[in-house]
């Protein structure tokens, strides 16, 4: 897919110059933060899910109770 963007001349080059020093072309440059960014929407929306499900399970502690004075006794 081709995308035409909008952007000031300054920073254009300023960009170039950026992605040159990188070893990649602005284009590339681009493209992997196009990537960067759908794959952190890929995992944010999978790590909402994985709440979701964890907040909708009843677990499994049985009537368990955290308790900080036995979590730290010495045996």
């Amino acid at each position: 897919m081709n995308i035409t963007l909008s952007v000031d001349e300054r920073i254009a080059e300023e960009a170039r110059k950026t992605a040159q020093a990188m070893g990649k072309s602005l284009n590339q440059a681009v493209r992997d933060y196009l990537e960067q960014l759908a794959s952190r929407q890929q995992l944010t929306a999978e790590l909402q899910s994985f709440e979701a499900s964890a907040l909708a399970s009843p677990g499994r502690h049985a009537g368990w109770v955290f308790d900080r004075e036995a979590a730290n006794e010495r045996r």
